[in-house]
């Protein structure tokens, strides 16, 4: 058959199909054997023990990105990571018939295909427990009652009958054997909720203001450019070449916070008033850019000087995205954050490199034009509020320590369709929000969530209490930070009330993902020796926050045996109450207090 016999769509089918095939072989360090099939004559090299892409046309092909920062790596005479490797001979965005056909076959992946799997979504947390984990996408942790409904009978279906909340205001299922993974998959899709790129090295959840559309102090609302981040991220394919995870939020400036300052990247929303516009920077509400988050790490997001109007976030953030898909390192794991890129390259080049991948000069505004809103209140999260809407209030609902029961679920789905608008929303403190509901329907619907065996009220203990999965669901915990989470907050509210909220984030690991380091009080998991056996404990930092508290705990007690930690933290409690300055926060306390201070309140009795 001559070249004349082939359509020219057929023609340009062929010619990608060829050039996937040069690609794959030039990653894989094999010659090409096409030659020029690539389209226009686009040609891959292969030398130097290192793999090369060359051309223009491969550049703008966009998973070539990565591909081409781990070709980047290897010529520079590096040694890509495990999972680096594994990345680049399996794209595990291709992986659905394997995913598929293992769950038909009742087995779980092995080797490099654990990690692989992730991107879909699934985690098989052995040894903890011997199934998967499921984590959604969330985007702006907003879900219709059906939905939440539809993922209560999933659950029930096919995982441990129960949905957890995270702290990125999204949702997992856990305890799902192996046969079951095809069915949450299809499951998930049935109810119009995504799991793609939540796990792995990929962007996770997009966060948002809780209250957006329903706070009167907020500027803007900022859950439906949350949702916009979303499909950005689903509809560009290098969004998921990425060296390791990335987290992305939209804070409002209202009452609860979306804790921006935690994140890779952070638009946060400020006002230029017209005393301090111009004629090239109009009075309004504007987003200002931080970046290089990462509280596991001991950092904050800094403020880059950068400021955006909402429409130009998603151009931003995805320049940023692409320069660090090209920059971050593919060695070494601990390293392969966006914060260490801006350590290396500091922030004015890194921000030149986002400049060229946009095509485009960045706003850059100077920190005293900006008007930035103080509004948050630590306890709206919890308890009827008043809405901005004339007659209309929300309900924060408290759940123990993020988990109900897929009844609990469905109960929760009933009232909102009943009583709200179907809406309901999670928060990054692991509860979850009802809104418009008429103020005269209040007392209605606090009877039946307290009939379901949930509250809507809780202490300040409580309120801002946070726990990881731990050692009962995570191979990496070592501490089973639920139930301990649990424990002390029983512990403290027998014995104290305050006036102002202490939070208690209790994370099992180095990853952090109950973000100890800015809790007033930041437990992480360790195992203690006691005798012949090793124990669970915790180490106990004091002091951190977040936003206009922004600060790191300091690590004050080491190797706490867990159940000493109830007493342990009523003591430090106790000493900050009889020690405080009138109406001293807890963190205001830390500041103030000095190491030793701070370790002499196991001195007080309680």
């Amino acid at each position: 058959m001559t070249d004349k016999a082939f359509s020219e769509e057929q023609k340009q089918f062929l010619s990608g199909f060829a050039f996937g095939s040069d690609v794959a072989r030039a990653v894989s360090n094999l010659p090409i054997i096409s030659g020029s099939g690539s389209p226009t004559g686009t040609t891959l090299k292969v030398g130097g023990g290192a793999s090369t892409i060359d051309g223009s046309v491969v550049a703008s092909r966009p998973e070539m990105l990565a591909l081409q920062a781990q070709a980047d790596a290897e010529a520079a005479g590096k040694k890509l990571s495990i999972e680096e490797k594994a990345k680049r001979e399996k794209n595990p965005l291709d992986m659905w018939d394997e995913i598929i056909a293992r769950s038909n076959a009742g087995t779980f992946p092995k080797g490099t295909d654990v990690f692989l799997t992730k991107f879909h979504g699934l985690f098989h947390v052995a040894p903890a427990q011997d199934s998967f984990m499921c984590r959604m996408r969330i985007p702006g942790g907003v879900l219709h009652a059906w939905q939440f409904r539809g993922l209560a009978d999933l659950s029930d279906r096919s995982a441990g009958g129960y949905i957890d909340v995270t702290t990125r205001a999204n949702l997992q299922f856990r305890e799902i054997p192996a046969d079951q993974a095809a069915h949450i998959l299809y499951g998930l899709r049935d109810v119009d909720v995504i799991s793609l790129g939540s796990g792995g090295d990929n962007i996770r959840n997009c966060t948002a203001s809780t209250l957006s559309g329903i706070d009167g102090t907020e500027l803007v609302e900022t859950i439906p450019l949350a949702k916009r981040m979303h499909n950005y991220i689903l509809n560009h394919r290098e969004m998921y070449g990425l060296p390791r995870k990335f987290n992305i939020a939209f804070d409002g400036g209202g009452k609860v916070s979306a804790l921006d300052d935690t994140n890779d990247i952070g638009f946060h929303a400020v006002l230029v008033t017209p005393e301090h516009a111009s004629e090239d920077l109009l009075a309004g509400v504007y987003f200002q850019l931080t970046l290089g988050g990462i509280t596991g790490h001991k950092d904050f997001a800094r403020p880059t000087g950068v400021l955006l109007t909402a429409d130009e976030c998603y151009e931003v953030a995805g320049g940023i995205v692409r320069v660090f898909v090209k920059t971050g390192d593919r060695t070494d794991r601990k390293k392969a954050r966006l914060k260490y890129v801006l350590d290396d390259m500091g922030f004015d080049l890194f921000l030149e490199a986002v400049e060229k991948q946009i095509g485009r000069k960045l706003r850059r505004v100077d920190q005293s034009r900006l008007s930035v809103p103080h509004n948050e209140d630590r306890s709206a999260h919890v308890g009827f509020h008043l809405q901005k809407q004339p007659g209309l209030s929300y309900v924060g609902v408290v759940l123990p320590v993020g988990r109900i029961t897929s009844d609990q679920a469905r109960s929760l789905a009933d009232i909102a369709q009943r009583y709200g608008n179907g809406e309901i929303r999670f928060t990054v403190w692991q509860n979850l929000i009802i809104p418009f509901i008429a103020n005269e329907d209040i007392n209605e619907v606090d009877e039946k969530i307290r009939a379901i065996g949930l509250n809507t009220q809780a202490s300040s203990f409580r309120a801002g209490l946070v726990a990881c999965t731990g050692s009962a669901g995570c191979k990496y915990a070592a501490a089973d930070t639920k139930a301990n989470a649990m424990a002390i907050a029983e512990a403290l509210e027998s014995q104290f009330e305050l006036d102002q909220p202490i939070n208690i984030h209790v994370t099992g690991c180095h990853h952090s993902c109950a973000q100890h380091y800015i809790g007033d009080i930041g437990l992480i998991g360790c195992k203690v020796e006691r005798g012949d056996d090793m124990v669970d404990g915790y180490h106990i930092h004091l002091g951190g926050g977040w936003g206009d508290r922004q600060g790191i705990a300091r690590l004050l007690f080491e190797y706490v045996v867990a159940e000493d930690c109830p007493q342990t933290i009523a003591c430090i409690v106790g000493g900050y109450l009889e020690r405080r300055q009138e109406g001293e926060s807890f963190v205001q306390f830390a500041s103030r207090s000095s190491d030793e201070e701070l370790k002499s309140l196991l001195n007080v009795s309680v």
